[in-house]
């Protein structure tokens, strides 16, 4: 497989980032460069397959990203003292990567996902927006978010998944991520997070006060039976895009924890 599209930025220990569902490396620049320039952490943006530059495969499941990702830290000589930062799909990749090779990372940060199964319905809205999308037809992004717009109604959700929309060289639209492919592997991307071993270095979980990715039971249950070693941390009155509500809050507990 090539290799994952990344973005490499300051010195020190590494910190490796990957988005969520949709997303791409650059959902995370402003953060990444201060934790770089201010944080003095070498920060490793990655678009995992079927997202962002990465490449398009007709597979897209937790154990083919874990191998991408693997792939990158020895493309890149990462040692045992990365720290690996998931938001959402890409926290159950960080979890999947550091639960079967937990010798590969120093901690583990999980953004407001929690390792139980979700059935992914919260996503047909954003599904039946994307595929409303006529790219044959539109000749602008207002056009795209007119056509978005009566399936996801929050215009920060619309400008997150516009993010994806770009023009070709021959100035029609396209989409960076592999919409077919990840609209038919949605069941994939809900299944839970497993594993006989747990994860014994430190893991910090941030989860949004007001999102429901991560509730009481994951807090009391599933996670510290997979990561006993972890604390969660709540940001008050921030969803399930923590990172870009409540930046501050985001960027000093991530300074903190990858650098105890």
């Amino acid at each position: 497989m090539p290799l994952l599209h990344h973005l490499d930025q300051g010195q020190g220990r590494p910190l490796v980032i990957l988005h969520g569902l949709f997303g791409t490396l650059d959902n995370w620049q402003t953060l990444a460069r201060r934790w770089a320039t201010e944080a003095g952490l070498r920060v490793i943006s990655v678009d995992l397959r079927n997202h962002g530059r990465s490449f398009h495969s007709p597979e897209h499941s937790y154990p083919l990203m874990v191998e991408d990702v693997l792939a990158l830290f020895d493309h890149l000589q990462l040692g045992a003292d990365t720290t690996l930062l998931g938001h959402s799909m890409g926290g159950k990749v960080a979890m999947c990567l550091a639960l079967a090779h937990p010798e590969r990372l120093a901690r583990l940060i999980v953004i407001d996902i929690a390792p139980r199964f979700s059935d992914m319905r919260h996503q047909d809205d954003i599904l039946d927006g994307l595929h409303a999308v006529d790219l044959a037809a539109i000749s602008s992004r207002q056009e795209a978010d007119t056509a978005l717009a009566p399936h996801v109604r929050n215009l920060g959700t619309r400008q997150f998944l516009l993010k994806n929309l770009y023009r070709k060289e021959d100035n029609s639209f396209a989409w960076r991520i592999n919409l077919d492919v990840l609209a038919a592997q949605l069941p994939a991307i809900g299944e839970a997070t497993e594993s006989h071993t747990p994860f014994l270095k430190p893991a910090l979980f941030i989860r949004g006060g007001n999102s429901d990715y991560i509730t009481a039971e994951d807090k009391l249950h599933d996670i510290p039976t997979l990561f006993p070693n972890s604390q969660v941390a709540t940001v008050v009155d921030a969803g399930h895009w923590v990172h870009a509500e409540k930046p501050e809050e985001v960027f000093g507990l991530v300074r903190a924890f990858a650098l105890s």
